[in-house]
């Protein structure tokens, strides 16, 4: 292959990765891996000029500005990328030159926090708009809505100024990251790969009542723009963000020499894994603002800045053990348990080996001599096994296909390579279980929050979804016990207990947590069997003939009903005076909406949106959460938002509550 070839092939390469990470928030392939690959296409354009382009990935901003992820916004300052340098003396170089014209330089350095950067508008003191990076030169995405839902973003600047423009990174503590996960597993969705990943792909979200739930955060870390008052320094800059009110780039290092910038990013690089949130390097800025005047920008970077990429840390260590767990969902996972090594800066023994199709591939087994890094400078995990170092007795490790809480069968999922208990009333997945249950989407049991459902579990008074509905038998020893407050709280739980025993069976089925059967296929069982009792000795041919159900589906509810420890469950949920039925006035219900799907945004003047939910699939309609080319029509009240700006995008009908009603009751 010739040169020019390769560097094409390389561009190519990279910028399908970019789209991956800055378009689709779903990288293929690590930072440090997409590092080596830029590296080697600058070093090829250093060597061979005439061969360099401007498209190139090299001399352009990484993303793009997408529209159906929001309006398009005009950036007032590009929002640039930073050089990345790997080396002590590629900052010695930079720190270097930067004295040797301006000699009275200071420089900050900061962490480089690894998530999604945003640009943040205030007019007269108060925020106004909120944009994505986008293609970082010309437009970004309007996400104004979603920003307004990140609690660290101030709404109403102290000191007012006629105009701020500030530039912040949107990311995601590690705690909220796996709560995330485990919610979006719990209900057979695809997890995460990791927190910038999830920060990204919640701030592009159509709906803010998402982003209010997964708990973005945001540091702020650079004013683009200001009127009305002026700084000499950024390190002056931050101290009035701070004051204001905005939570500003923590513990940073303002240094003279390039050996005090070193150690400044040795120490933030000692201390990394010690944080609640992911870096991705540190950053190197000259601290005088008319300096960074002087020196100005390219097409892509701006001169006065690098970042330092730290190299990932990698151990030997040996393999003692592998042990099981059971996650919220009912998931095993195996861990690795070895030799105590030191990785940036804490003491790991132990790094996930995700599942057995992990374990294989590694050919890892207890006694091997392992290779250990931290994914990401947060995350340890097991890279090679040092095969020339095995034991001779060493055997291939195999996870049980018994749950290791409970003792239970457990089974691989058809669709991926996990390994899960199948026993619901595992007391590992218990309070996940419960959650569902009690949820918006299941039987909507208003007040029964996770507190409580923990507090219930530990003091023994809920071991499976039945008891739920005992519980006022126990309503002095409650209060007593002060579980769920006083008197009133505890009454007002116990009525919403009971007042949920009228529900439709839909929202009964939908609870009972069977894998891939969510609201849409339990509402297609009950309108198929109209019975649980019907549903219950259902033929796996004869589920197969429900609209929404497949293969995978069925069988997941042969399963649940063969279970013994369900069908007691179940016969306590009837005996308790748990609708068991679908109720006449239902099935009187027209089938005007069949075929169109809905999606429903803002506040309606006389109904919540559950209830026209209910509604729309009761007359054969289907509801979406998020506006796209299949949605038929939107239903739209007060303070609708971006899910109506993208119905008016892409010309589909906005119908008020009074002219969907009009469609449900027409002849």
């Amino acid at each position: 292959m010739d040169i020019r070839q390769e560097i094409e092939n390389l561009r190519e390469l990279i910028r399908y990765h970019n789209d991956r990470y800055y378009n689709q928030d779903d990288p293929e392939i690590s930072d440090y891996e997409y590092d080596q690959l830029t590296i080697k296409l600058r070093k090829l354009e250093e060597e061979y000029p005439e061969y360099k382009t401007a498209d190139s990935p090299t001399q352009i901003v990484g993303g793009s500005a997408k529209r159906e992820a929001g309006i398009l916004v005009k950036h007032n300052i590009p929002m640039l990328s930073l050089q990345d340098v790997f080396s002590k003396e590629e900052v010695f170089s930079f720190v270097e030159k930067i004295l040797k014209e301006r000699q009275d330089s200071r420089f900050v350095v900061e962490k480089k926090i690894d998530g999604l950067s945003v640009s943040l508008r205030y007019e007269d003191g108060r925020f106004v708009q909120g944009v994505t990076r986008g293609d970082g030169i010309n437009y970004g995405e309007d996400v104004t809505e979603n920003i307004r839902e990140i609690k660290d973003v101030i709404m109403e600047l102290k000191d007012p100024v006629p105009y701020l423009e500030i530039r912040g990174e949107v990311y995601m503590k590690n705690e909220d990251f796996e709560a995330v996960n485990d919610k979006l597993e719990a209900e057979g969705k695809k997890r995460f790969a990791n927190p910038r990943n999830c920060a990204a792909g919640t701030l592009r979200q159509l709906d803010p009542q998402v982003v209010r739930e997964r708990k973005l955060s945001l540091f702020a870390f650079n004013i683009q723009d200001v009127r009305g008052i002026s700084f000499e320094n950024h390190s002056e800059s931050l101290s009035w963000l701070r004051n204001q009110g905005f939570k500003v780039i923590e513990d940073y290092k303002i240094c003279k020499t390039a050996e005090e910038v070193w150690e400044a990013i040795k120490e933030i690089g000692e201390n990394r894994g010690s944080l609640a949130y992911g870096i991705d390097g540190a950053v190197v800025k000259v601290d005088n603002l008319a300096d960074r005047e002087y020196f100005g920008a390219t097409s892509k970077v701006p001169r006065w800045a690098v970042a330092y990429k730290y190299p990932p840390e990698e151990k030997e260590t040996v393999l003692k053990d592998i042990r099981l767990s059971v996650g919220r969902t009912g998931r095993i996972t195996p861990t690795a348990i070895f030799d105590p090594i030191l990785l940036c800066g804490t003491t790991v023994e132990r790094a996930t080996l995700h599942n057995q199709d992990r374990i294989d591939e590694l050919d890892v087994r207890i006694g091997d001599t392992i290779i250990v890094r931290k994914a990401g400078e947060i995350i340890p995990e097991v890279v090679t096994v040092v095969k020339d170092k095995r034991p001779e007795d060493t055997v291939p490790y195999k996870i049980p296909f018994v749950c290791p809480s409970c003792g239970g069968p457990a089974a691989r999922d058809e669709n991926s390579a996990d390994i899960r208990c199948s026993n619901l009333n595992c007391p590992a997945q218990l309070t996940q279980h419960i959650l569902n249950f009690v949820g918006r989407n299941a039987m909507d049991i208003k007040g029964f929050g996770e507190a409580y459902v923990e507090a219930l579990i530990k003091e023994g008074y809920v071991k499976d979804i039945a008891d739920i509905y005992y519980l006022d038998r126990y309503r002095d020893e409650m209060i007593e016990k002060g579980l769920i407050g006083k008197e009133k709280n505890t009454d007002k739980l116990l009525k919403a207990i009971e007042d949920s025993k009228k529900n439709d069976i839909d929202r009964l089925i939908t609870g009972f947590g069977i894998r891939n059967i969510g609201r849409q296929a339990a509402y297609s069982l009950m309108k198929h069997f109209k019975s649980i009792h019907r549903l219950k000795e259902a033929s796996y041919e004869e589920l197969l003939e429900v609209k929404d159900l497949g293969d995978i589906s069925s069988r997941a509810v042969i399963e649940f009903f063969s279970n013994p420890a369900n069908i007691k469950i179940l016969s306590r949920l009837e005996q308790a005076g748990v609708n068991f039925e679908w109720e006449e006035d239902t099935l009187a219900a027209n089938n005007n909406l069949s075929g169109l799907t809905f999606v429903i945004t803002g506040t309606l003047p006389t109904m919540g949106r559950s209830e026209m939910e209910e509604l729309i699939k009761k007359h054969g309609g289907k509801v979406s959460g998020s506006v796209s080319k299949k949605t038929s029509f939107v239903v739209a009240g007060e303070n609708a938002g971006s899910k109506l700006v993208k119905a008016e995008q892409l010309g589909i009908k906005v119908l008020s509550e009074e002219e969907i009603l009009a469609m449900i009751n027409q002849d």
